[in-house]
């Protein structure tokens, strides 16, 4: 036997159970079930506990003797012509050949995709794989003929010559497809794609018309590309040339997914073919991407983006009705849509209560690079399986052109096989195909959506195509890969290929020249590409924005609740059923939170966010939270999951008390999420970017952590509504406060969402007492007003009872802005305040123990609730009321060069009186948020204090 290695030489060398061992173990197996004192006591155990597996079938028999059976088959086939080989005793050779059969059969559904004829440039030379070939076994060229059984196979046949079932082998999984699956875990999973492919050796039996309309797709994406290409000569579009048939991947999956019931899609895609998929998928008009290029096209937004980032929505036909079709916008930062998508589809989901995707299905579009090198890629898939952000399952579409940008030597391009390993971590399969073979394209989208639809599971179809044109128009590709470029000049293209194809088989030779006519007339008119487009099918499930657009922060809402209302919540959200036993600290918070309900005790931070949620859930408002440890509140605040301690199971015994607010309450959904910032937060954005009438939050574990997710706040949340006209309510709630903990748990960046602030894009608020959580949370919903909301909220605070707040702050007034000075006796004698310090935060706590101890009552402190929408109206009137103060200081805990101070200067100045100063307290200019020696950390914040008292210094800016 030839003893070159192999994949699986190793199990051989490593397994009692494998290989040339097996006619061994079947020996003493056969030995154990006729009498199970037979064999020695440690394969007795291993046997014992095979008969406690289910059967295949799903039963509990017990197996019986094989032998038997195996001579009555041997009895059977010597009554034929041709040599059947069995295990049998008396034959071992015959056997150990049956066995590296089975070996044979295994290795191809394992590996046989190394051989797959899956590169249109036919640039690499096939593999060795001693495992594919017959002879690593020891068959030789008279075995060919041997008849071999094959009943664990679904080729149709229970025996088969050696030599029907090597082709029949190389058929399925060494053609035009090669399918990754044998790492199910799922035995009912892992034989579905047995049967499937292997039922038609990975041979698709398309019509006549179906494959007439592979042509046309082909037609389409190849006709918009180069009618682009000499209309609009170098502009940047990000063509599809080489990867055609990912036009005819995605039409199939939108086709069968219809047909299956699915009557919403998510499509998430970069730059590439974007255009392509806008007219020929979607079906927008092609004169008005024309327009775009041409520069006549509405520009009505305050700035706009470009056309390969657009988004677009649609509804189309489909074999199961109609489908509506929604295009994410999506910036240049690879795969960041990824998430978003997910979190738009898990809103359509409970929208419409399909708990398993059967009526809306996400589509990512992914480059062989991005999915590859992008971390986000990784954090998305850890969601896929999770309670909180499962979406039945995505169809993941990989244009494979084998380059990234410039990059496309394997030795650099990543460090896996294939660029789709990466969805192996969620056992994800894999159908590997060749975009010159359109038809086994068209096969493998049916066969992952018949997949995904089946059992809820993520799939992936990665086109292997070329890239025809450079990275963009602009480009000379050949400067870098130029054998790659050559034998791309030489391919004809897909189009042409097929329409040869279809010719040869008597379907007109004429017939891709007519299609290609046809097309083009289409563009030339600039009507729909894409037949039949519904213009006017409106969803019951669709979403209304308008009550949402054109409103002004400054806009009022009513945010107390009636005293009654108050009573009747907060008895509801503090009786505990008494089949729960709490832990003893969370039964003291609860019954705190009972006597807070009652006005006994001032309410704290966590009875004020409960409240405000039960008002909102009662009111019809659903409300969802999400983040690390935010179902007990990263400083153990919040408790809103109660666990039972005396809990049996892992699974059981949790009670949320916010989910029993009334009978007809909307849902309250709390989630401790995955240990990820940036594609949480994406999910979470892109949820709340199709429900305006869900309070959807996000709470980053610290404050520090939310720049793991820069890239969404930057590309989405800051520039969504500019860039693309989407109003988004999304809540960030990020914990922030120098309270000696360090450089990364002390910021949460105040001056980089400041930095952003501009449009009026978002609000950006730092409560300091517990009605004021209570309100502003309540604000973001009962206000028209959908802008995204970053809470910067206190940790210490949330136990410090100076920041609790009556009961009547709860059922009168609302959200201020600016909260006066808070003292009756300065107030009262506002004429002898000389100093008004302004600030934001946790220090404004320590400035008032500060004042108490020197006694300063000529010194009045305001509070900015609101840092962005500056409110000046409501500051200006502050300051009035102090018109012989002289000096104005800003006080924070931050770093000079960070919090607050550069931006709200000049607010500051804006509004302050003739003659007056305006200076700084706080801690000098530092590179680092914080420092992490705590004696330092108290003697900074001791200055800092003091300073905000003394004669101003360092910079200072007059009225």
């Amino acid at each position: 036997m030839n003893q070159t290695s192999g994949v699986y030489q190793a199990y051989q060398g490593n397994s009692y159970l494998f290989g040339g061992n097996a006619p061994y173990v079947e020996e003493m197996y056969e030995n154990y079930l006729a009498d199970p004192t037979s064999v020695p006591d440690s394969w007795r155990d291993y046997f014992d506990a095979l008969q406690n597996v289910p059967a295949l079938d799903g039963s509990a028999a017990r197996d019986v003797p094989h032998l038997p059976v195996i001579n009555a088959f041997a009895e059977r086939a010597k009554q034929g012509v041709t040599q059947v080989v069995v295990a049998s005793n008396a034959n071992p050779e015959l056997a150990r050949k049956q066995v590296y059969a089975q070996q044979l059969i295994a290795a191809y559904r394992n590996v046989g995709q190394r051989w797959a004829d899956l590169d249109p440039l036919k640039r690499a030379e096939r593999e060795q794989i001693p495992d594919l070939d017959p002879a690593f076994y020891g068959f030789g060229d008279a075995d060919f003929e041997t008849v071999f059984s094959t009943n664990n196979t679904f080729f149709r046949r229970e025996t088969m010559p050696l030599r029907e079932l090597l082709n029949a082998l190389r058929e399925t999984y060494c053609g035009s497809i090669g399918a990754e699956f044998m790492y199910l875990t799922d035995q009912t999973q892992k034989r579905w794609w047995q049967e499937r492919l292997e039922g038609i050796r990975s041979k698709p039996n398309f019509s006549v018309a179906e494959k007439k309309h592979i042509l046309d797709r082909l037609t389409a994406a190849e006709g918009l590309e180069r009618f682009l290409h000499t209309k609009y000569v170098g502009q940047k579009r990000f063509s599809l040339e080489g990867g055609e048939s990912f036009i005819v991947a995605i039409d199939r999956v939108i086709q069968q997914a219809g047909a299956k019931g699915v009557q919403e899609i998510v499509i998430g895609m970069a730059h590439r073919g974007r255009l392509n998929v806008l007219v020929n998928t979607l079906g927008k008009m092609p004169k008005d991407l024309f327009a775009e290029f041409d520069h006549t096209a509405p520009e009505d937004l305050p700035a706009g983006d470009v056309k390969y980032h657009q988004g677009f929505s649609s509804d189309v036909s489909t074999p199961g009705g109609p489908v509506h079709l929604s295009l994410a916008f999506n910036p240049s930062h690879l795969e960041i849509v990824n998430p978003v998508v997910e979190g738009s589809v898990r809103a359509r989901m409970d929208r419409r209560g399909d708990r398993k995707g059967a009526q809306v299905l996400p589509i990512l579009v992914h480059g062989d690079a991005a999915i590859a090198g992008q971390g986000v890629v990784q954090e998305t898939l850890a969601l896929a399986q999770t309670r909180g952000y499962s979406t039945g399952g995505t169809v993941h579409i990989v244009i494979n052109n084998q380059i990234g940008f410039t990059t496309s030597d394997p030795r650099d391009a990543r460090s896996t096989l294939y660029c789709t390993d990466i969805v192996k971590m969620i056992e994800a399969p894999v159908l590997h195909v060749n975009g010159d073979d359109p038809e086994a394209v068209a096969l493998a989208a049916q066969l992952a959506i018949e997949y995904r639809m089946t059992f809820s599971q993520d799939v992936v179809i990665d086109i292997v195509c070329f890239r025809k044109l450079g990275h963009n128009e602009q480009d000379t590709p050949a400067l870098t890969q130029p054998l790659m470029y050559k034998k791309i000049a030489q391919h004809p293209g897909t189009r042409r290929l097929y329409a040869d194809k279809l010719a040869a088989q008597g379907l007109g030779e004429n017939l891709g020249d007519e299609m290609v006519k046809a097309y083009r007339a289409a563009l030339d008119e600039g009507r729909h590409t894409v037949d039949p487009v519904l213009t006017n099918f409106k969803s019951k499930f669709a979403v209304d924005w308008a009550p949402f657009l054109g409103k002004k922060w400054s806009d009022s809402a009513d945010t107390a609740i009636p005293l009654a209302e108050w009573k009747r919540l907060a008895e509801r959200i503090t009786t505990l059923p008494a089949s729960v036993t709490p832990h003893q600290l969370v039964k003291k918070v609860y019954a705190d939170r009972a006597d807070m309900g009652r006005g006994e005790l001032n309410v704290d931070w966590g009875m004020g966010e409960h409240m405000a949620f039960a008002s909102l859930v009662a009111s019809g408002y659903a409300v969802r939270l999400s983040g690390e440890d935010c179902g007990r509140g990263t400083f153990t605040h919040r408790h809103a999951v109660i666990h039972d301690q005396n809990r049996e199971k892992w699974d059981v015994g949790t009670y949320i008390p916010l989910q029993n607010v009334a009978d007809n309450q909307a849902p309250f959904v709390v989630i401790d999420s995955i240990l990820s910032e940036e594609a949480v937060l994406g999910f979470e954005y892109g949820y709340a970017s199709n429900d305006p009438n869900t309070l959807v939050i996000w709470e980053a574990q610290f404050g520090d952590f939310v720049n793991g997710a820069q890239v969404v706040i930057d590309q989405f949340i800051a520039s969504g509504e500019v860039k693309w006209g989407r109003v988004n309510g999304i809540t960030l709630m990020l914990p922030h406060g120098y309270e000696g903990q360090g450089p990364e748990h002390s910021s949460a960046r105040v001056e980089r969402f400041l930095q952003l602030a501009a449009d009026t894009n978002m609000q950006l608020v730092q409560p300091t007492t517990a009605s004021q959580i209570f309100h502003v949370l309540r604000r973001q919903m009962v206000r028209n007003l959908r802008k995204p909301l970053v809470i910067f909220t206190p940790k210490s605070l949330l136990r410090n009872k100076d920041a609790g707040s009556p009961l009547s702050e709860f059922t009168k007034g609302g959200f201020q802005t600016v909260i006066p000075e808070h003292s009756a006796e300065v107030a009262k004698n506002a004429s002898a305040v000389k100093r008004v310090i302004a600030c934001s935060g946790k220090v404004y706590y320590d400035l008032v123990k500060k004042r108490e101890e020197k006694g300063a009552h000529d010194v009045a402190i305001l509070r900015v609730e609101q840092l962005y929408p500056f409110p000046h109206k409501a500051f200006a009137a502050e300051l009035k009321r102090y018109p012989n103060a002289t000096d104005i200081v800003w006080c924070q805990d931050e770093p000079q060069n960070q919090g607050a101070w550069f931006f709200i200067q000049h607010n500051i100045h804006d509004n302050m009186l003739d003659g007056q100063r305006l200076g700084y307290a706080g801690r000098a200019a530092s590179a680092s948020p914080a420092v992490g020696y705590a004696h330092l950390h108290q003697d900074q914040q001791k200055t800092l204090i003091e300073a905000a008292f003394g004669k101003l210094k360092g910079f200072i800016l007059s009225k």
